[in-house]
């Protein structure tokens, strides 16, 4: 589905399940390198794993780990696309007032300046790719 709200047309948000079969991921270990991100009190973890040497337009990938507790609302500064691979995210468009439940195999673009609200119920996780540089988000 679309979310109205962007600029020129475009929607704030896009979501579209993709039918991905990913296996379940373990818990990362309590030394995992995946750094707690500085957003408000959530359990919230993100890991830049991947990324391009082009200085004019970076893309940067890794993966994002939510655990249940306090809401994370984050504004994007870039583009991204997340494909959830496992748990479950309740994600929040602020700009259109939607919300959606997203599960494994669901992928979803945030443009630049997109407002989102993610909360769990247990424990989501998705694979990121966005136009930024690494330690950026």
């Amino acid at each position: 589905s679309n979310w109205g709200g962007g600029d020129a047309g475009q929607p704030s948000m896009t979501m579209r399940s993709v039918g991905v079969q990913a296996s379940v991921l373990p818990d990362p270990p309590a030394s995992s390198d995946t750094s707690a991100m500085d957003e408000e009190s959530a359990a919230a973890f993100l890991d830049d794993f991947a990324t391009s040497d082009d200085a004019r337009a970076p893309i940067t990938a890794g993966l994002f780990r939510l655990e249940a507790g306090e809401a994370m609302t984050y504004t994007y500064t870039y583009h991204e696309i997340k494909l959830i691979v496992d748990g479950q995210f309740e994600v929040h468009d602020g700009d259109s007032g939607e919300t959606v439940t997203a599960t494994k195999g669901d992928l979803f673009y945030f443009p630049e300046g997109s407002t989102i609200t993610f909360t769990t119920p247990d424990f989501g996780l998705g694979y990121f790719c966005g136009q930024r540089a690494p330690g950026e988000a």
